[in-house]
Order: structure tokens, then C-alpha cells, then sequence
């Protein structure tokens, strides 16, 4: 065989063409734009919590998070779960961009690990022994928060994407 030639998977020699496929261009990401549109999507998932927990507890009047007597914003609990929204949001723009860096397909691991990261938060609710309504209330407000992580971080990761051909 001489260097043109190669087996394939049965032992047979193949001729190969000669033609050396071009480098697929880097990626390079703009920085400044992805993190400004992190903290930005932050604090949606963050407004997106209190949001959600208003909606439970003020309009359902489902007991979330605290008990009846705390009014329709709850405690301090509903600032502990705004702030891990946000502290979420981040993490997961600190994901985006490694896997900008380190994929070649960074857009369909994040939504996977998104999706699957959404799943496992919905489901928790469901591990402990509140009641039904209030497992079903913070259930929704994870998958809502979830959502807001995902839709707006995918946009953001696309539009921070630049190509270079070095």
C-alpha cells in the first residue's frame, strides 16, 4: 500500500481522493455580549421567581414556600430562590461559553444539559411530603425558570458567536 491507500473496515485497500476537507472556521466569542446578556437573563430569572411565586401564593393562594401568614410575596425563602434563579442564570452563561470554547456544537449541549438540568428541578417538589398543590406550584416556577434560562441564553450564546477563520 502505498501512502494514497488505506483499509477499510473489512481489510480492503481504499484509494483515497487527495483531497484534504478545509478546517471548519473557530469559533470566537464575544465576551462582553454574552456575560452583559447572562446578567440580563439573571435577573429575568430572578423577576421570573418572584413572579411565579406572586402568581402561586397571591392569586392560587397555594401555601409556597412559607406559611399562609406570610402574605402573597412569602419570606425570606422567595429572596432565596430569586437569588439562586439568578446564581443559575450565571452558571449556565459560564456554560455557554465553555462549550463555545470546547464543542463543536455548543447550541444542542446546552439545550440538553438545560432540559435535563429543567427536568431534574421540576421533579424535586415531588421528592418531599408538602402538599400536592404546593409540590405542583414550585414545580412550575422551576420549569418557568427554566424556560426563561434556556430561551433566553440560547439567543444570547447565538448571538455572541463569532466565526474566524484562524
Amino acid at each position: 500500500m502505498d501512502a494514497w491507500e488505506s483499509q477499510d473496515s473489512f481489510g480492503q485497500p481504499q484509494q483515497r481522493t487527495g483531497y484534504l476537507r478545509p478546517k471548519p472556521p473557530r469559533l470566537r466569542v464575544d465576551a462582553a455580549r454574552l456575560w452583559a446578556g447572562g446578567v440580563m437573563t439573571a435577573v429575568v430569572a430572578a423577576l421570573t421567581a418572584v413572579a411565579g411565586v406572586l402568581l402561586v401564593r397571591g392569586v392560587l393562594d397555594v401555601p409556597l414556600f412559607a406559611p399562609e401568614s406570610a402574605g402573597a410575596l412569602g419570606d425570606s425563602s422567595t429572596g432565596l430562590l430569586a437569588t439562586g434563579a439568578g446564581l443559575a442564570a450565571l452558571a449556565a452563561t459560564a456554560l455557554v461559553h465553555l462549550l463555545i470554547l470546547a464543542t463543536r456544537q455548543p447550541g444542542t449541549y446546552f439545550v440538553c444539559i438545560v432540559a435535563l438540568a429543567t427536568a431534574v428541578m421540576v421533579l424535586v417538589p415531588f421528592t418531599t411530603s408538602v402538599p400536592l398543590d404546593a409540590r405542583i406550584g414550585s414545580a412550575a416556577i422551576c420549569l418557568a425558570i427554566g424556560i426563561v434560562i434556556g430561551f433566553l441564553l440560547s439567543a444570547v450564546g447565538r448571538s455572541s458567536v463569532r466565526r474566524s477563520p484562524y
